[in-house]
């Protein structure tokens, strides 16, 4: 997106190509830019002429939330109207949480429905806004930047818990002036879209499934290179540490401001924890997975504050607990809460993942325990954030044997 922005060439090696990346290249070639094709270990160059231009059909997002919230940002700033759609579970979605206060910055949203997509935006001059978040969104905070950022103008927001800062990272690499104090982020312009190259770090709300496997195995550990080490990134190596997981972190470098590193995790006897409200927004990406874990802990396991699952690609919270009751472990919804008991049982029954790719990996990923019997009713809805996840999980314990 940011390459979009540039006038000329830029170089992108490392990225996903993902079913999402792949949602954000398409959009963003209808909008003028010209990105070449996202394949595996292929470096993508992204020739883009400064500013977007206006498409000539809808903008179908797919499952793709960033993609669908951040570009309201970006076309918030340029005259011109855009559509944006998506897929089935995208257009449930809440958006008037980011077209408020676009709309209060002087974009007009001509049409929402349902609080969802498809909605149309026009964009046109922003002025300066100060807003408090509804929720600790990255997402949100991120659109509402990128508006500022692009259409050069002042935006301070306030949010009710830190949230993670890619963007804040990523535009103070441009040169825009990003201030965070405490709960406060406040964006002046001054900044430049310019060309350029970057190696992206690995995804750690995609690691942390390796690192469960290795947990959840009877031997053995896994380094995982290469990964985002951003502290708004990797609350849930906090978590599981209090797991009694030994998740070892080493920085290794520094890309476009992101630390980068390697994780390491093996074989552990996990024990129960708790996770407070205040630490969700650190790990909102990884609970599912860390619920997994809850289920072989030893003892009861309290995740409080969940209430922003129930609007992720699924009702994650309540797919969550509904899978590890089908499997055979004690779980239950308290509020916006969620109780895990965890049991030494080997797993066993039926997974249903709604489309929702973290619950199918997550579920894969405790498929995995020697006499588990976990079926899965769609697997491939992993492509959407993990390309090759089965191949990826299947390959660990094929090193293991040998």
């Amino acid at each position: 997106m940011l390459a979009a922005l540039a006038r000329g060439r830029s170089e992108i090696r490392g990225a996903l190509t993902s079913d999402d990346a792949r949602s954000s290249a398409r959009v963003l070639r209808l909008l003028g830019a010209e990105i070449s094709a996202l394949r595996a270990g292929i470096r993508i160059d992204v020739t883009a002429h400064g500013r977007l231009r206006v498409a000539d059909r809808s903008l179908d997002c797919g499952n793709s939330g960033t993609t669908a919230r951040l570009l309201l940002g970006m076309l918030a700033a340029h005259r011109f109207v855009s559509t944006l759609s998506g897929d089935r579970s995208l257009q449930k979605r809440p958006m008037r949480r980011v077209t408020d206060p676009l709309t209060a910055m002087g974009a007009r949203v001509v049409r929402i429905r349902h609080d969802g997509l498809p909605l149309t935006i026009a964009g046109g001059r922003l002025h300066t806004l100060q807003w408090r978040l509804p929720v600790a969104s990255a997402q949100i905070k991120s659109a509402l930047l990128l508006a500022g950022a692009v259409a050069g103008v002042d935006v301070t927001l306030e949010q009710p818990a830190a949230s993670r800062d890619h963007t804040e990272r990523m535009l103070r690499y441009f040169g825009f002036d990003v201030r965070e104090t405490a709960l406060k982020v406040a964006l002046r312009p001054g900044g430049r879209f310019v060309p350029f190259g970057i190696d992206v770090p690995g995804d750690p709300s995609s690691a942390i499934f390796l690192l469960a496997a290795a947990a959840l195995a009877s031997r053995g550990e896994i380094a995982v290179e290469g990964v985002s080490l951003n502290p708004s990134r990797i609350g849930f190596i906090a978590v599981m540490r209090r797991m009694n997981i030994p998740v070892a972190s080493h920085d290794v470098g520094d890309e476009a401001g992101e630390p980068i590193g390697t994780l390491v995790a093996g074989a552990s006897e996990i024990v129960a924890t708790d996770i407070a409200a205040a630490e969700v927004p650190g790990v909102i990406d990884e609970i599912p997975m860390l619920a997994c874990l809850a289920a072989r802990a030893r003892g009861t396991s309290r995740f409080a504050g969940l209430a922003e699952l129930r609007v992720k690609e699924s009702d994650r919270l309540a797919l969550i607990a509904s899978n590890l009751r089908a499997v055979g472990v004690d779980a239950t919804v308290d509020g916006d809460d969620l109780i895990v008991e965890g049991t030494d049982v080997p797993p066993a029954g039926r997974a249903v993942t709604r489309g929702d790719h973290r619950i199918a990996m997550a579920f894969a990923v405790l498929g995995t325990l020697p006499g588990a019997r976990i079926r899965i009713d769609d697997r491939t809805c992993a492509a959407v954030s993990f390309p090759g996840f089965d191949a990826t999980l299947a390959g660990l314990f094929q090193r293991t044997a040998r």
